[in-house]
């Protein structure tokens, strides 16, 4: 018995280990190379693991506690690894998880979604971010963690098998809009979610990929969170979608049953004030594992 258990406290962190049979398997994807904005994402597995710990497995709001175990796979080995090197790696990683009902992605920057999605199969996959930004630079510069929507697009996924959630006013530009529209995928914008509740436009966009697609992977940019209350990412910005809307849409995420796997990008620990950045991601964890309990 974990130390935590006998004084009666069961942590989250007491449910991921070496569980090879486990239903949920983690993945650390420290990328770091290639992003526009200097920072220390590479550092955010480490972080995100070492929080865990402090979360109990009892949510007192419904009275359930956390019961699912978690596979720890370890950190893809990403240290001075450009996008496009890091592309297998990652995929493979990915796909070695097949067998398990969701797997989780903690990066590392926004160029690890591409490979985590072609880990589920490109011909099968509807991709769904919660994201401030498009992510439709320009490739011919190279992969970076402002293009993995790009990338996608030519790698062949159709436009609209893509929704992106919680694009945030003065921070894209017209021509990622208009290419956005042009490919057909489903933009909906941050005063949106806002004035909706995210959790009820990411479950209509949850639906409509389903009508479309095998299975689901879901890019949580979590810099599409306000800047007050998530500071430790250097994308976000004043306005963003509040941090209570995106764990409710979380759990609602974790819940659906074609959702097989999710990543956790644009997290630096290196902007923290307070731990404020990794409780918020280890609560994101938290609930993504209630709504994944429930399937």
């Amino acid at each position: 018995m974990e130390e935590s258990e006998a004084l009666g406290w069961r942590s989250v962190g007491d449910l991921v280990g070496d569980n090879p049979s486990a239903p949920v398997a983690l993945i650390g994807a420290p990328l770091n190379e290639r992003s526009l904005t200097p920072g220390r994402c590479d550092l955010g597995p480490k972080a995100f693991r070492a929080v865990l710990p402090r979360f109990s497995t009892y949510d007192v709001e419904t009275g359930v506690s956390l019961e699912t175990a978690v596979h720890d796979a370890g950190d893809v080995p990403l240290k001075a690894v450009s996008p496009a090197d890091a592309f297998a790696p990652v995929r493979d990683a990915v796909a070695a998880q097949g067998a398990r009902a969701l797997t989780v992605l903690i990066g590392g920057n926004n160029a690890i979604t591409r490979p985590g999605v072609h880990g589920l199969g490109l011909e099968r996959v509807g991709v769904l971010t919660l994201d401030a930004h498009f992510d439709l630079r320009d490739t011919d510069q190279g992969l970076t963690n402002g293009n993995p929507i790009q990338a996608l697009l030519e790698d062949g996924l159709d436009g609209r098998r893509i929704s992106q959630v919680g694009l945030a006013p003065f921070a894209n530009t017209k021509r990622a809009h208009d290419k956005a529209k042009a490919a057909g995928i489903s933009v909906r914008m941050a005063g949106e979610c806002r004035a909706r509740g995210l959790a009820a436009v990411v479950a209509e966009e949850l639906e409509r990929l389903s009508d479309l697609c095998d299975v689901l992977y879901v890019d949580f940019d979590i810099d599409v969170i306000d800047r007050s209350q998530w500071p430790a990412s250097p994308g976000a910005r004043p306005g963003g979608v509040s941090v209570h809307d995106v764990f409710a849409a979380t759990r609602i995420i974790g819940a659906h049953a074609k959702v097989g796997a999710v990543d956790l990008t644009e997290y630096d620990p290196s902007l923290e004030i307070g731990d404020l950045g990794s409780l918020t991601a280890g609560r994101w964890f938290c609930e993504l594992l209630m709504g994944f309990q429930s399937r």
